[in-house]
């Protein structure tokens, strides 16, 4: 008998004691206790997850469960593996929630609402990939966004931007939830049955047009779940606002459903499509993948840094579907196989070093109450496990050794490399390009996470907060250590995830790539070989680490040490105004972008009332805005604006006129759906 319908039983009734226990249970109580129940709901559906990697299957339908359609629910190794990635971060975010809320009595995610709807939301990150049809799957879609909406806002009385950031994160979700609507209403009414099976047999006899349009809209909403440039709008905006725990089970688990739609849609449902659709995919790939990077770079907000590596990694997740799906229409399957593995393995890395990264910064705001890393600093004395913590969850984003990010990037680069022998003009131009792409945003973001670190963590405090900062409670560090923990084995033994990850791969349709065996990671592909063992390059840094500090050691020992006081030129105790700020850190990196960036500065001159010679102040202004942002969302809304404006005049108080809009709609639809008949 499968373990994956008792644990998904579980972890439904899971959810639901623990929205009763958030609803129900006193301030003392009510925290523990959810983070217990939503631990174990992480648990069990990850072992389901895990189950399904293993090889078992599971399918079942349920006709009165959902009205006229009925439940249809399914769970094969794809499915298998988002789940598995939710339930470990799950757990492990509970256990850090415990912590983080702890004291807060009845606000912020203390309170009774945000308590009620955790166990939901962890709950329907599981469930989203065990649908099998479309009204299921739109409705686990839609408890997903309504789920998180509530935890994006607890603390929407204290700030004005938390408000603003859920006006935001609504109106994109529900954007996309029509974009969804309308694709898979398109796909299932041509393919005869709105059941994946169903989709499955009628997607070949489609048009290619039609076929194309449920692609862009399907994939247009996917990627703004993934938060790919140019729909990210809504994630630097949502991830900051929102408390600790929840940034992280956005960041780590639900953006992965963004890529879990895509590949289940493009890849299974749709069978593939021509190149054009993966050019583009790869195109929004790189582009996210860069444009996230650089405004990293230049943000000065921790949490909004983190946000905006989201972007980046997602850019990167992308161009390995992207490519998967180019090989597969040149008939090159078993490139296809690696492109998909590697960007699974990064789906994976990335929900650890995110997860931790948001769990740490979440931590520094807990304790200082700041986020602006130009008034950070000195964490590492104050707060030394988060701070290893961070640097730890960092060194995987930058993808270096012995981070796990690395494993991943490094079968991404070999796949597009090995795809130089795939013949076409398109695969010649665009595969370098991604190969660059990828190594121009492995450079920014070591940049990105140097400044993090070295500003945030080892320059001098710049603010009494953080001067006087303290460590995170140990819930919120037994969180943080088994996120570690996972990083580390990703690192060291990512051959672990080899059988489960063909399997997914081959849920597909495309076979196995046996890139992850054991300790290693092999490719083998035409004439072209490449092999990693990860076990061994964490040895030879560990070895050459313990050299490097040992050495000068032993050889310091024979000389004769005098200590003597530094010479400081006369100019005293450097004082943290001395040091590099977070923007003064970024400001090389921001020239040499700058017609990408587009920075806006403002010189604000006051002379002195009695004379226009003497200033009496000069008043400089210097941000970076998201470009995109500002030349696409903002004219758009503008004209929404003066729409709006201009709609009521339609509005006169007359029951005669809108009794005679009433009457004008009726007459126009009527004529539509004659000239339709």
């Amino acid at each position: 008998m499968s373990v994956i319908p008792a644990a998904l039983a579980s972890a439904t009734g899971l959810g639901g004691v623990g929205a009763l226990a958030g609803i129900g249970l006193p301030d003392r109580l009510r925290v523990p206790a959810v983070g217990v129940v939503t631990a174990g709901v992480g648990v069990t559906g990850g072992a389901a997850g895990v189950a399904a990697l293993g090889g078992s299957r599971w399918a079942a339908d349920y006709a009165g469960l959902v009205p006229l359609a009925g439940a249809h629910l399914a769970v094969d190794a794809l499915a298998g593996l988002f789940m598995a990635v939710a339930g470990a971060v799950v757990t492990a975010v509970a256990v850090y929630g415990i912590g983080y809320a702890a004291g807060l009595g009845g606000h912020g995610l203390g309170s009774r609402t945000a308590q009620a709807v955790l166990p939901l939301f962890a709950l329907s990150l599981l469930l989203v990939p065990v649908a099998a049809s479309v009204s299921t799957f739109l409705l686990l879609w839609e408890l997903m966004a309504l789920g998180s909406l509530p935890l994006v806002l607890p603390e929407h009385r204290e700030r004005s931007a938390v408000r603003q950031a859920g006006v935001w994160y609504a109106v994109m979700t529900h954007l996309g939830l029509m974009l969804l609507l309308a694709g898979f209403a398109l796909f299932a009414a041509r393919a005869g049955g709105e059941t994946f099976t169903a989709l499955r047999t009628g997607a070949p006899g489609m048009s290619p047009t039609l076929r194309a349009v449920v692609f862009v809209l399907v994939a247009s909403a996917f990627l703004s779940k993934a938060g790919a440039v140019p729909l990210h709008a809504w994630l630097p905006r949502a991830y900051p606002e929102a408390p600790g725990p929840v940034s992280a089970l956005m960041s780590a688990t639900m953006v992965n459903l963004g890529i879990y739609g895509l590949v289940r849609t493009g890849l299974d449902l749709l069978d593939g499509g021509p190149a054009w659709w993966w050019l583009g995919l790869l195109a929004v790939g790189g582009c996210s993948a860069v444009y996230g990077v650089l405004q990293a770079a230049m943000a000065s907000d921790l949490k909004r840094l983190v946000a905006y590596s989201s972007s980046e990694n997602m850019g990167l997740v992308l161009i390995g579907v992207g490519a998967s799906g180019l090989f597969a229409s040149h008939g090159d399957r078993p490139l296809a196989a690696l492109a998909l593995a590697a960007a699974l393995l990064h789906v994976v890395n990335h929900a650890a070093f995110k997860a931790l990264l948001f769990c740490a910064a979440g931590s520094v705001q807990r304790s200082t109450g700041l986020r602006d890393l130009d008034r950070l600093g000195g964490l590492r004395s104050r707060m030394p496990l988060t701070a290893a913590f961070f640097a730890l969850a960092a060194l995987g984003a930058v993808a270096l050794p012995p981070g796990n990010g690395f494993i991943s990037e490094w079968l991404l680069l070999q796949s597009l490399i090995h795809g130089l022998a795939v013949h076409g003009i398109a695969v010649a131009v665009v595969l370098p390009l991604s190969v660059a792409l990828i190594a121009l945003s492995a450079g920014i973001a070591a940049a990105v996470f140097v400044k993090a670190l070295g500003v945030g963590f080892f320059a001098r405090p710049r603010d009494a907060r953080a001067a006087s900062a303290r460590e995170a409670p140990a819930p919120m560090l037994a969180g943080m250590a088994l996120l570690a923990a996972g990083l580390m084995a990703l690192a060291v033994v990512p051959g672990l995830l080899g059988g489960g990850l063909d399997r997914a791969v081959g849920a597909v349709g495309l076979p196995g790539s046996g890139a992850l065996t054991g300790g290693g990671l092999k490719v083998r592909l035409a004439d072209i070989s490449a092999q990693l063992s990860p076990l061994w390059v964490v040895a030879a840094l560990t070895v050459a680490i313990l050299l490097a500090v040992a050495l000068p050691r032993l050889y310091g020992r024979r000389r004769r040490r005098v200590n003597a006081r530094l010479w400081d030129c006369g100019g005293g105790a450097p004082t943290p105004r001395m040091a590099y700020t977070a923007t003064s850190f970024a400001e090389p990196l921001q020239r040499v972008f700058d017609d990408v960036l587009a920075p806006e500065q403002d010189v604000d001159v006051t002379p002195v009332r009695e004379s226009a010679y003497l200033v009496e102040r000069v008043r400089f202004q210097h941000r970076v805005p998201d470009r995109i942002e500002h030349r696409l969302y903002e004219p758009v809304l503008r004209g929404l604006a003066r729409a709006g404006r201009a709609a009521r005049r339609l509005a006169g108080g007359s029951v005669h006129l809108y009794l005679g809009y009433g009457f004008a709609g009726l007459v126009v639809l009527l004529s539509a759906l004659a000239v339709g008949w």
